[in-house]
């Protein structure tokens, strides 16, 4: 279970704060002007909200777990603050309550219908591979409030799920992460299972939030100051640090999860049933049965973007997973990128020979070209099915397929609902596709489909994880099939609404969960169990004493008819997502969503309305829960954005100076470029390729008196195009944000929201900045300038820096974008006038002289020193200043590159 608790406290701890009034020209000019740095930062810390507590409990009854987090926190400072609450939690886990206090004002949320329109106050859209939040497996809910000066606010959340067990235990994970020491924490977990408990461990703090079954990984004593107490059915685990504990582990407080993984105790082979007040669950786990003979195709993504770690390291992890596997297994191997390259005709037996030849096949595999997703899966089940038949092995082995990509389909078919109607129809419901995502680019839906309509599992791991242990970690979950073509069965006359009872696999160390209603009160409820092992078909059956898991502690809900709610919602969920039926679709997110209201479950299907007091005073909360809902249609209001931004020194800020960072090299060039109040600047110009252009105006104001300048100009406007997959069109001022997508959208700056529309992201942090993502791999922050009294040679502007450049091509050009994805070079040459050498810089085929030069950037964060090009660049791009100036803001054409030369998008 993952959960994170992160502030982004107001205004004085951001970014482009108007309290700075900074002026934007060079900084000699203005030293005067401005209170020194440490008499700032001081301001700045002593108004940083504080937080007075942070407090997690969680209390696991029979595996489901009942978890609420509270923090409280104190603005110290005269005037407003807006803090925003988010936590990360399990993708698996429902949202069940949501509660702020605002001063004496309470704000209770209730769980309702969602409405079809889009119109509810709170929104819902997956959020898995974002920075921060998006990490694996988890989904961020978010709050955002303005407190009152001097005054107090908490904020309570509650969620539940069943936990999952993998490699034989169950693991509960809490992340703590206040950001800051504070003076009361405490994370309590108490377990409760009637079956006894066994193999219970505290884990050391995680730093890393990839964890599960990563081989080798040192899971050794828990975090200081924890306490365990324990008897055979309940354990109590503690962790309470001081302040000063916490400063040894984290000098600006704690940033780890807190693990505990525990298992229970299993007497009988056909499983435990628990009963209480009308509900049962059965756990059915059975051991020391023989393995299934595996058939596998491991299916690995060689296109172009795999170049590099992520290639490498997924080569090292199928070595080790090819020495894993069992004399009986038989498998293959597929390379895909635009062409499917196969290792044999055939799968092949595990013999030495040829897992040595296997591993060198994958040790030849180089990256090229395109991501061939339908024609790679279509060529593994063909290889599967035509084993099966021509060996008649169905019935006694189990097929799967593992399938890695880092990319979205670009080659052959390229629909997505064509890929997974043609996959389901080539496998037949007879093989299990797992797949495995890596990095921000890949199409991870589609691989959750592939995986929920295949009888797989799904892994999402990010761009900086090792590829290679999250590989291996998954294969250990599934390297040993015990069972296939499992089912249960009980008395029809005896149970009623029982969730689902056909399984097609069971792997060793996991678990098969079945609940429902009792019909009638009884002692035993009979039970039969049958399943393919092999050879042999098993059957067990057996009279199963009813036993009660125990009472709600702390005063939980009846846990077995929680856990009945929480399977039963899942499973009609997972069969609305599924369903291409549009009368049958509409049947089961009826059911779905009904269930989901009455048992107060947050779902895609759901929606959570706070009951605000009335008569209704101050500023009206913001609340926003991310689930797996698709996007809703045109834009909607959702989130307030996190304002800590970090990002490339790549930018344009002030008077305009131009900022470019070439990491490999360590080098950051900066150039000005003298432009005239009214001109439109092509800063980014990628139409062609990612059909991203990004366009600025500039707005003039007198010199500082003295100065050897004319006149200053900044940018008062930043327009974006996104052409792909639907045209966007975004408008960015110092005073607000018109996003058009099909419906008009404007959001002033002054107020924290987010909106979509078309793979476009916008994010608005008060008065501090703008964050726009699109498709996931291009990401810019607009910086907002504001002067509470501004000088004559001051201006309300912007500042443009690049977050992610990933999704450009190699062709983009304008102003900045000529310079991404290029390599530079400084060389020290005599400069022939007898006055020492001259430094001078190489790139993309020019030389310019450079001197060194310290420059602020604005992203709050830091300043820079960097080689400058003197005379407006001239020297340093490609054709002149005229060459970049649009003719309208949404134009995209360009004199560079193989765009468009004559050609624009004017916004509709």
């Amino acid at each position: 279970m993952l959960l994170l608790l992160g502030l982004c406290l107001g205004l004085p701890l951001c970014a482009g704060s108007p309290e700075e009034a900074r002026p934007r020209g060079d900084t000699s000019e203005q030293v005067a002007l401005r209170e020194p740095r440490q008499v700032r930062l001081l301001q700045r810390l002593k108004t940083k909200p504080l937080m007075t507590e942070f407090w997690v409990k969680s209390t696991i009854i029979s595996r489901y777990a009942f978890t609420t987090v509270s923090c409280r926190m104190l603005n110290r400072a005269s005037e407003d603050q807006e803090i925003e609450f988010q936590m990360q939690i399990p993708a698996a886990a429902f949202v069940t309550n949501f509660t702020m206090l605002i001063g004496s004002k309470v704000y209770q949320g209730e769980i309702i219908e969602r409405d079809k329109k889009g119109g509810d106050k709170v929104k819902e859209k997956r959020n898995k591979t974002s920075e921060d939040d998006g990490e694996k497996g988890t989904e961020t809910f978010r709050a955002s409030v303005v407190i009152p000066g001097k005054d107090k606010a908490a904020f309570i959340l509650s969620y539940e799920e069943l936990l999952q067990r993998r490699l034989g235990k169950y693991e509960h994970v809490i992340s703590v992460r206040p950001q800051q020491l504070v003076g009361r924490l405490t994370v309590e977990v108490n377990i409760l299972e009637r079956s006894g408990i066994t193999a219970l461990e505290v884990l050391q703090l995680q730093h890393s939030r990839q964890k599960g079954s990563v081989r080798g990984e040192d899971d050794s004593g828990p975090p200081p100051s924890t306490v365990i107490n324990q008897n055979d059915t309940f354990a109590k685990i503690l962790f309470k640090p001081t302040v000063v504990q916490q400063a040894k582990i984290a000098q600006n407080g704690i940033l780890g999860d807190f693990i505990v993984r525990y298992d229970v105790n299993r007497e009988q082979s056909i499983g435990d049933i628990q009963v209480l007040n009308g509900y049962f669950v059965h756990y059915f786990a059975p051991e020391d049965l023989p393995p299934l003979p595996k058939n596998v195709v491991f299916v690995l993504d060689s296109s172009a973007s795999m170049v590099g770690t992520k290639l490498r390291q997924t080569k090292d992890a199928l070595f080790t997973i090819l020495h894993d596997l069992r004399p009986q297994d038989h498998f293959n191997i597929i390379g895909f990128s635009n062409r499917i390259k196969v290792w044999q005709d055939h799968l092949v037996s595990v013999t030495p020979d040829n897992v040595r030849d296997g591993k060198v096949y994958i040790h030849h595999m180089s990256p090229s070209g395109g991501t061939d997703i339908n024609g790679a899966l279509q060529r593994a089940i063909r290889l599967l099915n035509d084993y099966v038949a021509r060996n008649d092995v169905g019935d006694r082995s189990v097929s799967l397929i593992i399938f890695l990509t880092d990319g979205k389909p670009t080659v052959g078919e390229t629909h997505t609902l064509k890929i997974l109607n043609n996959t389901r129809e080539a496998a037949r419901g007879h093989i299990c596709i797992f797949t495995i995502g890596i990095g921000n680019d890949v199409d991870i839906r589609l691989l959750e489909k592939l995986s929920l309509e295949n009888c797989g599992l799904t892994r999402h791991v990010l761009e900086d994880d090792d590829a290679g242990s999250q590989l291996i970690g998954f294969y250990d979950e599934i390297r040993t099939p015990l069972l296939s073509d499992i089912r249960v069965d009980y008395p029809p006359a005896a149970v009623e609404r029982v969730t689902g009872t056909l399984f097609p696999n069971y792997f060793n160390g996991s678990e098969i969960v079945v609940a429902g209603q009792l019909a009638r009160r009884a002692e035993r409820l009979r039970v039969e169990v049958t399943a393919s092992n092999g050879a042999e078909p098993v059957v067990l059956r057996a009279d199963v004493r009813l036993r009660a898991p125990g009472a709600g502690a702390g005063g939980a809900p009846n846990p077995v008819q929680r856990l009945w709610s929480y399977l039963s919602t899942r499973q009609l969920l997972g069969a609305w997502r599924r369903s291409r039926d549009e009368r049958e679709r509409e049947q089961l997110g009826r059911r779905a969503q009904a269930l989901a209201v009455a048992a107060r479950f947050l779902t895609p299907l759901t929606a959570m309305r706070l009951r605000t007091p009335a008569p209704r005073a101050g500023p009206e909360p913001v609340m926003q829960s991310l689930r797996g809902a698709g996007p809703q249609p045109g834009p909607a209001l959702k989130k307030p954005y996190n304002p800590r931004i970090k990002v490339s020194k790549t930018s344009v800020d002030g008077d305009p100076h131009f900022v470019v960072d070439f990491p490999l090299r360590n080098l950051t060039v900066c150039f000005n470029i003298d432009g005239r109040p009214g001109d439109i600047v092509r800063l980014i110009s990628d139409h062609a390729d990612s059909g991203v252009t990004v366009n600025g105006e500039l707005i003039g104001a007198p010199a500082p008196p003295g100065g050897h300048k004319k006149q200053r100009t900044y940018f008062r406007t930043i327009t974006i195009l996104a052409n792909k997959p639907e045209r966007s069109y975004l408008e960015i001022t110092p005073r607000r944000v018109i996003l058009d997508g099909g419906d008009r959208l404007v959001l002033p700056c002054n107020q924290s929201a987010e909106a979509g529309s078309r793979g476009l992201q916008v994010s608005v942090s008060a008065n501090a900045n703008v964050t726009v993502t699109i498709q996931g791999t291009v990401a810019f922050v607009v910086l907002i300038h504001l002067y509470k009294r501004p000088a004559a040679y001051q201006r309300d502007h912007l500042g443009f820096y690049i977050a992610n450049s990933e999704g450009l091509s190699g062709s983009c050009h304008g102003l900045l974008g000529q310079f991404l994805n290029q390599d530079a070079t400084l060389t020290q040459e005599p400069s022939g006038l007898g006055e020492g050498p001259v430094h001078v810089l190489q790139v993309r085929g020019h030389r310019v002289p450079v001197v060194w030069k310290q420059r602020s950037i604005y992203n709050g964060e830091e300043q820079v020193r960097c080689w400058l090009a003197r005379n407006s660049a001239a020297e340093l791009i490609d054709g002149r200043y005229q060459d970049y100036l649009a003719t309208h803001p949404f134009d995209t054409a360009t004199a560079f590159g193989p765009g468009p030369s004559g050609g624009s998008d004017a916004a509709a």
